[in-house]
């Protein structure tokens, strides 16, 4: 059995949410059907003891950009998994606003769905200058936000009752990712946001002590925000969560 599909356009990312939200809170646990065209999330519980049934569809096309499956048989041309529907909504939740999504069935150590997705990244600036900059809007603030777009644009922003204070970063480059394919609702310059405590930013920018080759952000708008270091023969991946 194989099974790996993409969703590139935010709409049909945000609507494919939805409806995991909208499983999640009629059961706990249900059965996905996957079919060259169809999706299907089905319930049957036992209805001699009182149980409910369910049976969810969306067309495929309507949602994937991409989509691959080949199911047990010729004949039997399906796959059908047993889902934890919580587990689904969360990780569909992580990837709102995201430049795209990624699902494919794995197995470890038993068939499981796996979600992945590609975020708005973006090179660094000097981690030196960043740590200067940031050292100083710490004496105005313990919040800080930081945005970024396709642009090559990274701002890091502190605002109070009293000040706002803005720093620019322009000009820093992409990464290319596997797949340059961008949602046309998304266009590079809107920014992608997330709302940070600074004492943990700064605790990570002082931590570095050699220059990087490669220092990455990558930012999931109003969820967390990762850096990915490579120093000389060491990566180093670090999270740091958005303010609820």
């Amino acid at each position: 059995m194989k099974f790996r599909a993409k969703i590139v356009d935010l709409a049909c990312l945000n609507h494919f949410t939805r409806v995991s939200n909208m499983i999640a809170k009629l059961a706990k646990t249900c059965t996905l059907r996957i079919s060259p065209e169809k999706l299907n999330f089905i319930l049957s519980d036992k209805l001699a003891s009182g149980g409910v049934s369910m049976w969810c569809e969306l067309e495929q096309e309507n949602i994937f950009s991409e989509f691959q499956m080949e199911g047990v048989s010729a004949e039997n041309n399906a796959i059908y998994l047993e889902l934890t529907s919580e587990n689904l909504s969360r990780a569909l939740k992580t990837a709102q606003n995201a430049r795209a999504l990624k699902i494919k069935l794995t197995n470890k150590q038993f068939p499981c769905l796996t979600v992945s997705v590609e975020l708005v990244s973006i090179y660094l600036p000097a981690l030196k200058t960043m740590k200067s900059v940031v050292e100083k809007m710490k004496n105005i603030s313990n919040q800080l936000v930081i945005e970024a777009n396709l642009n090559g644009e990274l701002n890091l922003k502190i605002e109070t009752e009293l000040v706002c204070v803005t720093t620019h970063f322009k000009d820093l480059g992409n990464p290319l990712l596997p797949s340059e394919s961008v949602s046309q609702s998304r266009h590079p310059e809107d920014m992608a946001e997330v709302h940070i405590d600074i004492r943990k930013l700064l605790q990570f920018l002082a931590g570095q002590q050699v220059t990087p080759t490669k220092a990455v952000c990558n930012i999931v708008s109003n969820r967390t925000v990762h850096f990915d270091l490579l120093l000389e023969d060491v990566s180093l991946q670090y999270f740091i969560p958005a303010l609820s």
